[in-house]
C-alpha cells in the first residue's frame, strides 16, 4: 500500500497532470467526444467529465482520491467536474512552482527537497484556510448577486430569457452544438408541465431531481428528435396478466407492498410439524394451503367490491394470484421498482398496502387509464392520473430519450439530470441575509488581500453593498469577470479567448 504521506510534491502534480490531459480533450464548447470500450465489447461516448473519470481504470490510490472527490462533487452539482480537476492541477502546479522558485534556505532543513516540501506544504494550508475563512464570504459578493436574475424575478421576460441560455450553454458543453437547442427546448416544456401554481420553483426541480429515475425512459435505436413527452407515467414494467381494452371513463388502481397470497414461511419463520397421535388438522401443510387459497379469493372479492381493475405490485406473486387475477379480469402489475411505487404513490395520493385484509376507499387510486405503450423494442405500463391539474396542480409527464445507440441515449440521460441538478443548486442561491451576514464578518483587509486593484476600503464596501435585484443576461460564452467596471459588478465586454470564457463544465 503505497504511502499518500511520502509522495512528492512533483508526482502528485504529474498525476492529477495526467487527469487534466484526458478531460482537457472534452472541455469548452469546442471539446470532443471520448470514446470508451470495454472489455465486454461495449462502447460509451460521453463529454461529462464525471463519466469520463469514472470509467477510467485508476490503480494509484491519490488518482482514486481525486475522482472519488469529483464525483461527490458533480453528484450534487450536476456540473463543474472537467473544471474542477482543470483548477486543482493549475493550484498544484502554481504551489509547486512557488516552493521552488525561492526556497526558504534559511530555514533548518537537511535538503533542498524538504525545504521545497515545507513551504509547498504552508502554501497548501494558506490555501485551505482561504477557502475554509473567505472563499465563501467572496463567492456571496461576487458571483451570488449576478445569479439571482434566475430567481427572484420569476415573472419577467429577462428572466426566461436568462434561464434559456444558461440551459443552452449547459448543453452546448455537455452534448455539442447539434442537440443543444432541442434539449433545451424539451428541458423547458418538462419544467413546464412539472411547474407547481403557486409555489417555489425549486420545489418543482427538486422534486424531479428526486424521482427522475422514475420519470424517464431510455429508447435506443431511434433518431434524437423523437424524444419527446408523454402525459401520466410510464411504469418500465410489463402486465403480468392479461390487459383487457377497458373503455370506462376511468380506472381504479390498488397498490400493493407485499404478497396477495400468505406465504407459507418468511424469513425467520419456524415450522412445526407434528408426528403420530399429536398430529393435528391445524398443523397440516394442505390445510394451510388451502386456507392461503380462499384468502386469495377473499381478498380478490374485496377489490373487485371496490372496483378495482388494476393492481400494481412490488413482490412477484404466485401463480394462484396471477390465474385468479386472470379469471377476474384484473390487470396486474408485479415487480415495480421502488421508485416507480413511490412516484405512483405520490401523483395518485395512496399509500401502499401491506397488509391486504385491511384495504378502505381510502387507498384506492382514480386512473384516466391504464394500458400497454411501445416504446422502442419494450412494452410498459402507461397510467395517468384523474384530476391531477385540479389536485395537484401540475401536469405529470414522462420524458423519452431516443438516440440511435445505446451509449448515446444513457449520455443525453445523464446530460439531463445533470441539468436538473445544476438548475436545483443555480436556483436556490444563499440567502440575501446570510449574504449580509458574511459582509459584517469580511474584513476589509482581507478582501483587499484577494482584489488585485488595490482599492479602498470605502470603495471595497461601496462594491460591497451592489443592488441584489439587479439582473444580468449572460449569452452563451460570455464572462463574468472577477473585478468590477466602475462599480457595477459587470464588465459589459466580451472576453473572446476560449481559455477565458465561462463554461458550464
Amino acid at each position: 500500500m503505497l504511502e499518500l504521506e511520502h509522495l512528492h510534491l512533483k508526482h502528485v502534480v504529474q498525476l492529477v497532470s495526467a487527469l487534466e490531459s484526458i478531460v482537457l480533450r472534452s472541455f469548452g464548447p469546442e471539446g470532443g467526444q471520448v470514446l470508451f470500450t470495454r472489455d465486454t465489447g461495449r462502447v460509451m461516448l460521453s463529454r461529462s467529465g464525471k463519466r469520463i473519470l469514472s470509467a477510467l481504470h485508476l490503480e494509484h490510490p491519490l488518482a482514486r482520491m481525486v475522482v472519488e472527490c469529483v464525483w461527490k462533487h458533480s453528484t450534487i452539482t450536476g456540473d463543474g467536474s472537467k473544471t474542477f480537476v482543470l483548477l486543482l492541477a493549475s493550484l498544484l502546479r502554481m504551489i509547486h512552482a512557488t516552493a521552488t522558485k525561492e526556497p526558504h534556505m534559511s530555514q533548518p532543513y537537511n535538503s533542498t527537497e524538504t525545504t521545497e516540501a515545507a513551504c509547498a506544504r504552508h502554501l497548501a494550508d494558506r490555501l485551505l484556510d482561504f477557502a475554509l475563512t473567505e472563499l465563501d464570504a467572496l463567492i456571496a459578493l461576487n458571483v451570488l448577486p449576478h445569479g439571482f436574475c434566475v430567481s427572484l424575478e420569476d415573472s419577467t421576460g429577462k428572466t426566461e430569457k436568462s434561464f434559456q441560455t444558461l440551459l443552452l450553454t449547459f448543453f452546448n458543453t455537455r452534448l455539442g452544438n447539434v442537440y443543444c437547442d432541442f434539449f433545451r427546448d424539451l428541458m423547458c416544456e418538462l419544467l413546464s408541465h412539472w411547474k407547481i401554481k403557486n409555489d417555489q420553483p425549486s420545489f418543482s426541480i427538486r422534486f424531479l431531481n428526486n424521482n427522475f429515475p422514475a420519470l424517464h425512459t431510455q429508447v435506443s435505436g431511434f433518431p434524437v428528435g423523437s424524444s419527446r413527452l408523454i402525459e401520466g407515467q410510464v411504469i418500465h414494467r410489463d402486465f403480468a396478466t392479461p390487459c383487457p381494452q377497458v373503455n370506462e371513463q376511468s380506472v381504479k388502481a390498488v397498490v400493493f407492498s407485499g404478497y396477495l397470497q400468505p406465504k407459507l414461511l418468511t424469513a425467520g419463520d419456524v415450522l412445526e410439524l407434528g408426528c403420530g397421535n399429536r398430529a393435528t388438522e391445524d398443523s397440516s401443510i394442505v390445510h394451510f394451503s388451502s386456507w392461503t387459497g380462499r384468502s386469495l379469493e377473499s381478498i380478490i372479492a374485496t377489490l373487485q367490491s371496490f372496483g378495482v381493475s388494476v393492481l400494481l405490485c412490488a413482490l412477484k406473486q404466485s401463480s394462484a394470484a396471477l390465474a385468479l387475477a386472470t379469471q377476474t379480469g384484473m390487470c396486474l402489475v408485479e415487480c415495480v421498482s421502488e421508485e416507480e411505487m413511490s412516484l405512483f404513490a405520490q401523483l395518485s395520493g395512496v399509500t401502499p398496502i401491506s397488509d391486504c385484509w385491511r384495504i378502505c376507499p381510502e387507498d384506492i387510486a382514480t386512473l384516466t387509464f391504464c394500458k400497454p405503450i411501445l416504446l422502442g423494442a419494450h412494452r410498459y405500463v402507461h397510467v395517468d392520473f384523474h384530476d391531477s391539474e385540479e389536485r395537484l396542480h401540475v401536469k405529470p409527464c414522462s420524458l423519452v430519450i431516443c438516440a440511435p445507440g445505446e451509449g448515446q441515449t444513457d449520455q443525453y440521460a445523464c446530460a439531463f439530470q445533470d441539468a436538473i441538478r445544476m438548475l436545483l443548486t443555480a436556483w436556490e442561491p444563499m440567502h440575501k441575509s446570510n449574504i449580509t451576514a458574511l459582509m459584517r464578518n469580511f474584513p476589509s483587509n482581507k478582501f483587499r488581500s484577494v482584489r488585485k486593484d488595490n482599492m479602498g476600503d470605502e470603495t471595497a464596501y461601496a462594491s460591497c453593498s451592489m443592488n441584489l435585484h439587479e439582473t444580468c443576461v449572460i449569452e452563451p460564452g460570455f464572462v463574468l469577470p472577477a473585478g468590477t467596471n466602475q462599480g457595477h459588478g459587470l464588465n459589459s465586454k466580451t472576453i473572446p479567448h476560449p481559455e477565458l470564457k465561462r463554461y458550464a463544465d
